[in-house]
């Protein structure tokens, strides 16, 4: 069994297990047991209920952070014609059609996410075994897979760059999702959870029985999990 370490044991010791901390003190607290010497990443785990082996309880989507991710995002871009030069023009790192699809058929993948115009799809299924195990895969659902129309693949591609992010239920019913970097405001940090949560619940599904919020916990990389209050989270993402 893994043995954590006495940085981890000090920040463990004054986070309450019982206790569901409010968004302004959740934070306070996330932020005092953030202790790596690197920018970590915040990240939130939200269990809901829903039963995700019915298609219909199935939550899947992506909310655009209104402060970011804290980090660069790397973005290629299917796409040929006026649609490839509007996704460079974008900032997209790499644009191709054919040369795109043989490098990562190659072992290329030094990319965080991935575009593609509908007309390119065909080529893009091939692969779908690359791809598709680590979540790059463009897929319609979430905005990833674009008409070839200038306007959509810029579209696409900034809102990638400015901080979208996706997300979708886990077996057991979590949403794991990134909010932010360490380096960001708690304000910054608070803003993009609500906005997160905000959207989940709008994807609320008619045949979800019972409380559908279960439980909410923040935690940073290496830090450790800060269960927050549910009902005080919905009432300042409902205000937003």
């Amino acid at each position: 069994m893994a043995r954590h370490g006495k940085r981890w044991r000090t920040a463990r010791a004054r986070v309450d297990s019982l206790t569901r901390y409010s968004l302004d003190e959740g934070f306070t607290l996330l932020r005092e047991t953030t202790t790596a010497k690197f920018p970590e990443t915040i990240e939130v785990a939200v269990r809901l209920g829903v039963d995700p082996r019915h298609a219909d309880q199935m939550i899947r989507g992506a909310v655009s952070l209104p402060n970011g991710t804290g980090r660069d995002v790397r973005v290629v871009v299917f796409a040929q014609g006026e649609a490839a030069k509007a996704a460079e023009e974008a900032g997209a790192d790499f644009v191709g059609g054919d040369d795109l699809v043989a490098k990562i058929s190659e072992g290329w993948l030094e990319f965080d996410k991935a575009v593609a115009t509908r007309d390119m799809m065909g080529k893009v299924g091939r692969l779908g075994k690359v791809l598709g195990p680590r979540g790059l895969m463009p897929n319609p659902k979430v905005g990833t897979v674009v008409a070839p129309d200038p306007a959509a693949v810029t579209n696409a591609v900034s809102q990638l760059k400015a901080g979208r992010i996706e997300f979708r239920t886990e077996k057991s019913g979590i949403v794991h999702a990134p909010v932010g970097k360490a380096t960001m405001t708690d304000d910054q940090l608070k803003q993009n959870l609500t906005s997160l949560i905000g959207t989940l619940l709008r994807m609320k599904p008619a045949s979800a029985k019972g409380t559908y919020f279960r439980s909410v916990a923040v935690s940073s990389t290496m830090g450790v999990g800060v269960r927050l209050d549910v009902h005080d989270l919905i009432r300042v993402a409902e205000s937003v």
